[in-house]
């Protein structure tokens, strides 16, 4: 039988595992996600306190997460960093803070918080994209404690999946969050895109989110043009953000739809016939004007379609 702290160290890389296989899926997790947890040995383990952000399992040793809540427009912001760890990660180099659980450094959350950083221990953070949506970043490990400001430190390890390293120096942490900042660039990017036409693939009209993808017109290695911002963006389904990656499908200036000659040719099948009927189509545009593909961004993009053909 394992001993305790094997058991903790096998519950918290099972843990690792079963958010790296959800995002994979998913992309953003969902408050239900977290609520639902994952099995380990036949029992259920939560991810998450829903009332508190600080968790560890009655099972486990040490904290297993930590959570920060994207605020709700209208709503009560309870803790400094459900407002300002967006800004943090973006203009930060190293590390960003987390608020204490109430005004008591002793209380038992805060002692979990100044354990795991005593300990080094790898946790994940569960930060808020959207109102119910986060984005795991797993492992981050406490790297500071402060009892007077009533705020821990947070720095991010390495995205590899095969290691859990704690980040000891400066340049492994600014590496680390630059790796953050990405992934939030981009998961900002699509939640942005993906509300501004209602939840729905621009071309197909598909309602399912965690099928839909934010499609740049202009590639973000374009630093001119290739901004992360909602007229640079499309909402498409899987199968057609690879055809527009692929140049087999083009929205011209006027949010017409081509289809790529080699894909019109071909008789094999019924996706590819629900992909030929797109040909000369409309794309679904958003409600606000300010939303709609840029033209000037379709007509570089459509040009690179043509040149395909």
């Amino acid at each position: 039988m394992a001993t305790a702290p094997d058991r903790d160290e096998q519950l918290r890389l099972a843990a690792f595992e079963a958010v790296r296989a959800l995002s994979a899926v998913r992309g953003e997790l969902s408050s239900n996600d977290l609520k639902a947890g994952f099995e380990f040995d036949g029992e259920r383990i939560p991810l998450v306190n829903p009332q508190r952000g600080i968790f560890k399992p009655q099972q486990m040793r040490f904290l297993l997460s930590i959570r920060t809540v994207y605020p709700t427009p209208g709503r009560r912001i309870w803790y400094d960093d459900q407002r300002q760890v967006h800004r943090q990660i973006y203009e930060g180099d190293e590390a960003v803070d987390y608020a204490f659980m109430g005004q008591n450094p002793d209380a038992a959350d805060n002692r979990w918080l100044r354990e795991a950083m005593e300990n080094r221990i790898p946790v994940i953070y569960f930060l808020g994209v959207a109102p119910g949506l986060y984005q795991a970043f797993a492992p981050a490990y406490l790297v500071g404690w402060d009892a007077r400001s009533l705020k821990a430190r947070v720095a991010f390890g390495p995205a590899a999946e095969d290691t859990l390293e704690y980040p000891a120096t400066a340049m492994e942490r600014r590496y680390a969050l630059r790796q953050v900042k990405q992934r939030l660039h981009q998961a900002s990017f699509r939640e942005a895109v993906i509300s501004a036409y209602a939840g729905r693939c621009a071309v197909s009209g598909l309602p399912e989110q965690r099928l839909l993808d934010a499609a740049h017109i202009i590639s973000d290695k374009n630093e001119p043009l290739g901004q992360a911002i909602v007229p640079n963006g499309i909402p498409l389904s899987k199968i057609h953000h690879a055809a527009f990656d692929a140049h087999l499908i083009g929205v011209d200036p006027d949010f017409r739809l081509h289809v790529a000659d080699r894909l019109l040719r071909q008789n094999d099948g019924p996706m590819l016939e629900v992909l030929k009927k797109l040909h000369h189509g409309q794309l679904h545009l958003p409600v606000r004007r300010k939303d709609w593909p840029d033209q000037e961004r379709l007509a570089l993009r459509f040009d690179e379609f043509r040149g395909y053909e």
